[in-house]
């Protein structure tokens, strides 16, 4: 049987990194929900007792930013040619 290990409290008065939502420390949860939408959008709410909400919007889609075309006949791939999204050579 191992120990676990128990997570650090988080001292008083100390930001986490992150994103932080002003107004929300204290609010009691009443419950928290996520749906899919048409148009690939997700959507996260929570949901709190004094009949306010926190929704998260969050686009599912996939884009590929950047492709490379490479040679890897000789078994090391020798980069040809990189293809940035916005770039005029982009198809």
């Amino acid at each position: 049987m191992t120990e676990r290990k128990s997570h650090a409290r988080q001292p008083a008065g100390k930001v986490l990194p992150g994103d932080q939502y002003r107004g929300l420390h204290g609010k009691v949860v009443d419950w928290a929900e996520h749906t899919f939408e048409e148009g690939g959008l997700l959507f996260i709410r929570v949901r709190f007792t004094d009949k306010t909400e926190l929704c998260w919007r969050v686009n599912t889609d996939i884009v590929i930013e950047e492709a490379d075309l490479s040679d890897w006949k000789t078994g090391n791939f020798k980069k040809i040619k990189r293809f940035v999204k916005g770039e005029s050579d982009w198809e």
